[in-house]
């Protein structure tokens, strides 16, 4: 068995603040034990569960919306390459709309994107009268 890590250990390794391990571990994002002296201990396998966080994270999810893909995995054992599998597939249609999303983003930062403004040279021919706002409020170019 690997031997437990201390938080300066996973802070280290996982690139993540000890204080935001233990806002994760209150959250129930992660699990920790506590040694005799009552320091928080951790099993390396935490390291893949931060790491799913920090990019969920940076992909625009929430923490309510990561912990509850996280409590799919189970708990009584080291979640294995195939729970991790299983949880992945579900997010791949998820990852893939987010990547059109920024994609969308990417290539509308210079064009009409039919928020209404109307202040670009491209909105008179893209969005002329403002015609995307019939379709409701915000980018609706962005939204689709």
């Amino acid at each position: 068995m690997d031997p437990m890590l201390t938080i300066t250990d996973v802070s280290r390794r996982s690139g993540v603040a000890s204080s935001a391990l233990r806002f994760y571990e209150e959250r129930g994002l992660i699990p920790s034990e506590r040694a005799g002296s009552g320091h928080r201990r951790y099993h390396r396998s935490v390291l893949r569960r931060i790491a799913f966080i920090v990019f969920a994270q940076r992909i625009g999810l929430r923490l309510e919306e990561i912990g509850a893909e996280l409590a799919k995995l189970p708990v009584d054992r080291v979640p294995s390459r195939r729970d991790w599998s299983r949880l992945s597939g579900e997010w791949a249609m998820r990852i893939d709309q987010r990547i059109a999303e920024l994609q969308r983003l990417r290539s509308g930062l210079t064009e009409c994107i039919g928020c209404g403004c109307l202040s670009i040279d491209r909105c008179s021919l893209a969005n002329p009268a403002d015609v995307a706002g019939r379709k409701g409020p915000g980018p609706r170019y962005w939204l689709g």
